[in-house]
């Protein structure tokens, strides 16, 4: 029978490219899997990260086969981002692609007697063919979710296509209430001798229906009567067990839980699943911990997951490529409709080795969890347009398409494009669904700009189902204040802004799905804004899971069945004035307000509760809300000044730079038609072409800095990412965020300067 041996202890590392070893390196580190070697740089605010290729060494027997004629494999659930494998000093794997599964026979590898030496060459280098190419989150390298040895007999199910389990099941629901599993598995090795047996057991272990193929023709279907759907609400799973049978003697077995669900997508409904519209409305989530990377255990996979379920969440996009089989496993397990996708983001890379490894990453996402109820959602691209669009790039995403339709025609396909994406495109139309990363109230425009885009869009194709797959802005829980706006970064303004979107979202049910960007904070080494370096923090919760900011609230409120009640800004602890605003978050439908113990008011409201003018009693103040039987209680001080670590610095700069940006401007005629002369740098340049020259470059990225409050210093930060856009794309997307001759003033100061 099939073996698994965890090798995840006792491993030595070296962070230094020194080749592979001949023995057994003693002298290296000793560390346990998983492991990065980015844990801490990779989101520490220092500005880069270690991107280089280390070494792994662990020593291991060879497992003793029962059965002449065994085989031994090497399994990776992950290795980020390209690996080379070796056994005894000989290469036996090779992968790119940071995300997904890869196995290697080492049977042949293997020494009879004595130990083996394991030694993976691991790296998060930049590789032209491997994607992602540049992004927005670090790209952690290590053997980040451990090791496994497998041992089978020299008959067994399949263990080398694009990493699979070698079962696949798809249960289709019948109207007669039961449901019709087709079950498909792959043998290696077997002759006459050798049959298949099936069985399905129920969520309590009761063997429900079975069947028994001969090993080279075993594909089957059978019926389930009264089959129990799977809903978000009542995920039920049941348990698929193959095993493959020689006479009187099992030799290989492998299992797969499933789900028996219908879903589709419609234009005015939204998602409906088992003939019921659910408008799905959930989280984005990155694999990442504060301090951790992406190395993760199982436990914290599944308590990130619960955190998710407390929101009221019943969706979540996991951006932007393949995670863990346990995360998937617990969004089986507690119900969450899944996007899952792959790393084609940002960045297009013409190279047909770059399709290649796109077309490769696809395959092993599809073929690794084909078995999940959870994903009903493949997504084939993120934001591809930020470089611009070509003829290339909508054929690619075509061939995607219709590769996942052959590897599995019962899900949907979606794209996540980026705000900028024109409402008529080419790129509409490919995939079956479709969703826009939003970001209208923070990189550009109002947050009041987001309902009349949705409604434009949805008249203009009333045939395309239409998703937000991103929407957010930063939140830092140390910045308060009394006025809260864009750009500000308090944890007020991010509060504010996401009471708007659910409400926007709450009246258009027949969005297909949202999903806040993001759950928790994030690894991004690049990124240094805010005043918190090394991550982006739009997350509803810190990197560190130990605090939930009120936007999370705002979710649990509308989205929660249980009941709720929140008081916001407790960490706006010190208020100056002599009276105040609280903001309550409850799904109840009164909440009263005491403070110091004395009633203050009682309000009728939706979600959202507004007790303005609330008189401050000298010092400390004790502020109390009561809903039905939940109370909520803080404390709040009453200053004379606010202390300065409630304003962020850059926030008072930035106006005094756009002011001084007009001043500079002279006085030109902002309101004639823009030039753009030959020979001449203008807006319509990208900043690649901007930055060849160094007078240019310097009046961007102040533009830059001025219109989206973010850094873009040539070959630093997310400069890859970004270089392919041209200023006027960079205005537009900043909306009203840029006064008025704000683009006309960066055009005038362009076109003076010879290319």
């Amino acid at each position: 029978m099939r073996n698994l041996i965890n090798l995840n202890q006792d491993w030595r590392f070296i962070q230094k490219n020194v080749g592979l070893p001949e023995a057994f390196p003693s002298d290296w580190d000793q560390i346990h899997l998983p492991h990065t070697w980015n844990a801490v740089d990779g989101h520490d605010g220092n500005g880069s990260y270690d991107r280089g290729t280390y070494w792994y060494a662990k020593s291991f027997a060879t497992p003793k086969q029962p059965l002449a004629g065994g085989k031994v494999y090497v399994e990776f659930p992950a290795a980020g981002q390209q690996a080379a494998v070796y056994v005894n000093g000989t290469q036996a794997a090779y992968h790119e692609g940071g995300y997904s599964a890869f196995r290697a026979d080492i049977t042949d590898l293997c020494k009879d007697e004595g130990e083996n030496l394991l030694v993976v060459a691991c790296s998060n280098e930049y590789k032209d063919s491997v994607y992602p190419q540049s992004a927005d989150f670090t790209f952690y390298g290590g053997l980040y979710r451990g090791v496994n040895l497998i041992s089978v007999p020299d008959v067994h199910f399949d263990l080398d296509y694009y990493g699979g389990p070698g079962l696949m099941v798809t249960p289709k629901p019948c109207d007669c209430g039961g449901a019709v599993f087709e079950i498909a598995s792959w043998v290696k090795g077997a002759d006459e001798n050798f049959t298949v047996m099936y069985a399905v057991l129920d969520a309590d272990g009761r063997e429900v229906a079975a069947a028994v193929r001969p090993a080279d023709q075993p594909n089957v279907s059978v019926f389930v009567p009264d089959a129990h759907r799977w809903e978000m609400d009542d995920p039920y799973l049941y348990t698929v067990t193959a095993v493959l049978q020689r006479r009187n003697e099992a030799y290989d077995e492998v299992s797969a839980r499933v789900g028996v669900r219908s879903f589709s997508c419609d234009p005015d409904q939204g998602f409906i699943i088992n003939g019921t519209p659910t408008p799905l409305r959930g989280v984005s989530r990155h694999q990442d911990q504060m301090y951790k990377g992406n190395a993760l255990t199982k436990e914290d996979h599944y308590k990130d997951a619960q955190i998710i379920k407390e929101l009221g969440a019943n969706t979540i996009r996991l951006a932007h490529y393949q995670h863990s089989q346990d995360f998937y496993d617990a969004c089986d397990e507690l119900g969450f409709a899944v996007w899952a996708e792959i790393p084609f983001i940002s960045v297009f890379n013409k190279d047909p080795q770059a399709h290649e490894n796109c077309i490769s990453q696809m395959k092993e996402l599809i073929i690794q969890n084909y078995n999940h109820p959870s994903i009903c959602f493949w997504g084939i691209s993120n934001e591809i347009l930020i470089g611009g669009i070509s003829d290339k790039l909508v054929e690619n995403h075509k061939e995607l398409q219709k590769l996942c339709k052959e590897l599995d025609p019962t899900r949907l396909t979606t794209i996540a494009h980026v705000s900028m994406t024109p409402i008529e495109s080419p790129m509409h139309g490919i995939t079956d669904i479709e969703s826009y990363n939003h970001y209208f109230g923070w990189y550009g425009g109002r947050m009041e700009d987001n309902g009349p885009w949705l409604d434009k869009f949805h008249e203009a194709h009333p045939d395309i189902c239409l998703g937000v797959s991103e929407y957010g802005c930063e939140g830092i829980i140390t910045y308060h204040g009394p006025n809260p706006a864009c750009k500000d970064y308090s944890e007020e303004y991010q509060a504010l802004y996401h009471e708007h979107m659910a409400k926007v979202f709450d009246e258009r049910p027949w969005i297909w799905s949202t999903h806040v960007w993001n759950m928790f904070d994030f690894g991004c080494a690049a990124r240094d804004e805010g005043g918190v370096a090394g991550r982006n923090n739009k997350g509803l919760v810190t990197m560190d899971r130990k605090t939930k900011k009120d936007s999370y609230y705002v979710y649990q409120a509308y989205w929660s069945k249980q009941p709720m009640l929140h008081l916001c800004g407790r960490r706006y602890a010190q208020r100056a004035g002599e009276t105040t605003q609280i903001r309550v978050y409850s799904n109840q439908p009164l909440v009263a307000l005491y403070r110091n113990g004395e009633l203050v008011e009682v309000k009728a409201a939706d979600k959202v509760f507004v007790f303005d003018a609330v008189a401050l009693a000298d010092g400390f103040n004790t502020i109390t809300a009561v809903a039905g039987g939940l109370k909520d209680s803080m404390t709040l001080e009453k200053v004379e000044k606010e202390p300065d670590i409630y304003v962020l610095p850059e926030v008072s700069e930035r106006a005094e730079g756009v002011a001084n940006w007009f001043k500079l401007a002279g006085d030109l005629d902002l309101k004639a038609p823009m030039e753009f002369p030959e020979g001449k740098y203008s807006i319509n340049d990208t900043m690649e072409e901007l930055s060849k020259s160094p007078e240019a470059m310097e009046i961007a990225t102040e533009a830059f800095k001025l219109a989206l409050n973010m850094k873009m210093v040539k070959g630093e930060g997310m400069w890859d990412m970004m270089k392919g856009m041209n200023l006027k794309s960079m205005c537009e997307m900043a909306g009203s965020m840029v006064p008025e001759g704000f683009t006309e003033s960066l055009n005038a100061k362009l076109i003076k300067i010879d290319k």
